[in-house]
């Protein structure tokens, strides 16, 4: 399991450029997750962090199998000793790499992805 975090820092989208950071990146531990509320294409979307290193990868907080979120309690992602992430619903477990789902009922499709980029210290929408 992995505590994540948890933050609802308000960033837009839908011309590319976020207004605010989504988070900051010292409070996103390297190999840790963070749920943060985001405005996409003009809907409010919870998004899934996940830091390695230097970069981080989002994805919408939905699994493909039933829609449901991906987190048991906000903000609070499971994590195999593989290191896969795992939808705490259905069990469903996807790589970290590209979100692609490897065992569980979504087997071969993957989480929806959403552009960010670190700068200045936080993590942004792209």
């Amino acid at each position: 399991m992995n505590d994540g975090v948890r933050t609802s820092l308000n960033a837009s989208s839908g011309d590319g450029s976020g207004t605010s950071p989504l988070i900051e990146l010292a409070r996103l531990d390297d190999g840790g997750f963070a749920e943060v509320e985001a405005t996409i294409d003009g809907d409010a979307e919870s998004l899934l962090l996940y830091r390695d290193g230097d970069a981080v990868r989002a994805w919408l907080n939905i699994c493909p199998h039933a829609g449901r979120r991906l987190d048991w309690a906000p903000g609070q992602f499971l994590k195999s000793k593989d290191g896969l992430l795992v939808c705490a619903a259905h069990g469903a477990s996807f790589e970290l790499g590209g979100g692609e789902c490897v065992a569980g009922p979504c087997r071969g499709e993957a989480l929806r992805a959403v552009a960010v980029d670190v700068r200045d210290g936080a993590v942004w929408l792209a």
